[in-house]
């Protein structure tokens, strides 16, 4: 096999791709950094445990693993960010209020979520710790679709869903977690028959609820149909009236409900969404609550946030604009070297871009615009037009 040839689903980003990626990065964090948040860097690498802490078996699934060769413990690769993030806010800031935390970096999947994916998605997220209200679970929501809205992707389609609804079905009904893993897979698949062979020795309440649950898709009045045909419970009526609330403080986008989503993480516990755009095979945006992400490091705390994939962001956001810079001879070959290269050096320290044509290469493009060019008149050089 040649030298030069990637592994599936791992590929080179190029510059055009790049720059469009740099430029929403930059745009997502400072959005982000309105609100107030703050940027960690977690380590792409640490010890497996902590990294799978109360995520799951999807997460161990998807995490790389190799040996520390210092320490001989197992370490993994990140697959999510957001188990670090809970560990620093429990451990290394450890703050008694609310802790507003948001990060930028490369996660690794050992393999593609979904067909054409890549094994290395660019994970943005904002988290908010130490605020059991829905006002935080609102704020991680409107955040998300300023992110979104920052990067004039069109039309947003915000998709709810409550993880306590499942689970309070599911309360009191002794299963094999190998077939709680098929009944959430065939809910979110709307996998009836399947649903229905897997739970036929549930509980009669169980089984018909887990069943209504499957047509409990489309808009509010999903909300009304959801207390008439599922057993009552006091999880069910709050997750309901928290959907209620947090739908009726949106604005500018359209909203869903689909109350058998379990997609995405294990480790949510509340109200979830999804955000949906327009060229996309599925969600760009998954967040929610998920209070008990932090327990395993000592400090089980109140917590909602959200993540994306600036890679798969940039694939649907469409084109840019190149960057407009100025062109500029080398200045080596001119006879006021000295004075040129003190123009080009003042232009650069006003956050112009100037690109200096090398001998010979003067006709060549790259990506960006060429719309000025510096030029001698008479004994200075100025800046004009092209």
């Amino acid at each position: 096999m040649s030298a030069w040839v990637l592994p599936d689903h791992i590929a080179d980003v190029l510059p055009s791709e790049a720059r469009h990626i740099e430029e929403l990065r930059r745009e997502l964090l400072d959005t982000a950094r309105g609100y107030g948040y703050e940027l960690v860097m977690p380590p792409l690498l640490e010890h497996l445990e902590s990294l799978l802490t109360g995520t799951g078996e999807a997460l161990d699934l998807q995490t790389f693993k190799l040996v520390d060769q210092l320490s001989g413990r197992m370490m993994g690769l990140r697959a999510d960010s957001t188990p670090q993030v809970a560990r620093i806010d429990a451990h290394l800031l450890n703050r008694q209020g609310v802790t507003r935390l948001c990060y930028c970096g490369p996660v690794l999947h050992t393999r593609p979520n979904r067909p054409h994916a890549t094994r290395e998605p660019l994970q943005f997220g904002a988290e908010i710790y130490g605020h059991a209200g829905l006002e935080a679970d609102l704020e991680a929501l409107l955040l998300a679709l300023d992110c979104l809205k920052a990067t004039r992707i069109g039309e947003l389609t915000v998709d709810m869903a409550d993880a306590r609804i499942v689970r309070s079905l599911l309360a009191g009904v002794m299963v094999d977690s190998s077939v709680l893993v098929r009944v959430h897979a065939a809910l979110a698949d709307k996998d009836s028959s399947e649903l229905a062979a897997l739970t036929k020795d549930f509980p009669v309440a169980a089984r018909e609820g887990l069943l209504a649950l499957v047509s409990l898709y489309g808009d509010a009045k999903v909300l009304d149909e959801a207390e008439k045909s599922l057993p009552p419970s006091n999880a069910l009526r709050d997750a309901l009236a928290n959907l209620r609330w947090l739908a009726s403080h949106l604005e500018g986008c359209k909203v869903s409900f689909d109350l058998a989503d379990l997609r995405g993480y294990a480790y949510y516990t509340g109200a979830r969404f999804a955000i949906y755009v327009p060229g996309a095979s599925d969600a760009l945006v998954r967040g929610g609550r998920y209070d008990e992400v932090g327990a395993v490091f000592g400090r089980n705390r109140p917590a909602v946030g959200f993540s994306l994939d600036v890679k798969e962001l940039v694939a649907v956001a469409g084109k840019r604009p190149l960057k407009a810079v100025i062109r500029a001879p080398w200045p080596d070959g001119t006879t006021d070297a000295a004075q040129l290269r003190g123009a080009i050096a003042q232009l650069r320290a006003q956050g112009e871009t100037v690109v200096c044509m090398l001998p010979g290469h003067e006709s060549e493009v790259d990506e960006f615009h060429y719309d000025r060019e510096l030029a001698r008149d008479g004994s200075r050089w100025v800046v004009r037009v092209i």
